[in-house]
């Protein structure tokens, strides 16, 4: 099996990743999904839904085997988290 190299800074990976969650794809997987895990090909904005990020970049790298996925966890700020906080704002 061939590893991928990164082909970009954490900084870029992030920005771009970032981008394109928001202006392409958050509005197509928030609803019913939260707490899911997406994987986005920072090159193609192709993206793949899962319950968990092996099983996200999986099915993304099945798809596009050059991918440079970046992965985030739907509703929430980060992939991991240590406490309770979301992006939902408490009612």
């Amino acid at each position: 099996m061939t590893t991928t190299q990164p082909r970009y800074s954490k900084e870029e990976f992030a920005r771009r990743g970032d981008e394109i969650y928001q202006s392409q794809i958050r509005s197509q997987v928030e609803e019913g999904n939260d707490g899911k895990i997406v994987a986005i090909d920072i090159e193609t904005a192709a993206f793949e839904v899962a319950d968990n990020k092996i099983e996200a970049t999986d099915r993304l790298y099945d798809r596009y085997t050059d991918a440079q996925p970046w992965v985030i966890r739907i509703g929430h700020r980060a992939v991991y988290r240590f406490g309770s906080r979301s992006l939902k704002k408490s009612v």
